[in-house]
């Protein structure tokens, strides 16, 4: 894959899984950038407000787009949550992808680009400490699905994909889980950790995403330790 000169956008690439990916992708040859709230960021902006997705590949008209950022959950029971904590990854993660997965295909990217989604492997099995998280990402993973098919109708050559990576202590997401089920199993954070062995890290999240960018073209990828793993969707 020819990559020199063509543009990666990254957002939530400042920190845990997307700033491993924001890395991947650089050394692979793009140029890389982030998109994020923090002033660290290389265009700082909240990447689930209207208009920003329109804006940024209006200017930059990147080859390859990740959407990784997304809100860490409040982790408490639910029947202790509000409606605003339960909501929050609907109002972030859910919110992101359907700005930029509809911005790509309206404006649209050029033929040949990729659009990565982020969702979790909450997904598949629920996530019980987390509130809305896991139909959060379910619905991120179904927004890749219905955004590919229309790609094809259209004839348009951009290829969606969803990433689902399993719990992973180390990041934002992955501490917050850690420390909820931990306290669920009445056990240490140490002791959850130990039990749930490797985990996806940062570097092995950019991996995953040159690895999918390069695979044949699955819907969605399980993502562990050991790199991609391909799932079905129905």
């Amino acid at each position: 894959m020819q990559t020199i000169g063509q543009t990666a956008i990254v957002t939530g690439g400042t920190r845990g899984f997307g700033r491993g990916i924001a890395e991947a992708l650089a050394k692979a040859g793009y140029t890389t950038l982030t998109v994020a709230r923090g002033e660290d960021a290389d265009i700082v902006a909240d990447a689930a407000e209207p208009g920003v997705a329109e804006r940024v590949l209006a200017e930059h008209a990147p080859a390859v787009v990740v959407l990784n950022a997304g809100a860490i959950p409040d982790t408490a029971p639910v029947h202790e949550q509000t409606w605003e904590s339960f909501a929050a990854p609907w109002e972030v993660d859910v919110r992101q992808a359907f700005e930029w997965t509809r911005t790509a295909l309206r404006r649209p990217l050029a033929p040949g680009s990729a659009v990565v989604l982020m969702s979790s492997g909450a997904a598949l099995g629920g996530s019980p400490r987390s509130g809305g998280y896991a139909g959060a990402k379910a619905m991120v993973r179904f927004i890749a699905q219905y955004a590919g098919e229309e790609s094809e109708r259209l004839g348009l050559g951009i290829r969606f994909v969803a990433l689902l990576p399993g719990l992973s202590p180390g990041t934002g997401v992955g501490d917050a889980g850690a420390r909820a089920y931990a306290a669920k199993q009445g056990i240490s954070v140490e002791e959850f950790r130990e039990r749930l062995g490797p985990v996806v890290t940062p570097e092995i999240a950019g991996q995953a995403v040159l690895d999918a960018l390069a695979a044949p073209g699955a819907p969605a990828y399980k993502v562990s330790a050991a790199g991609l793993g391909e799932i079905e969707i129905r």
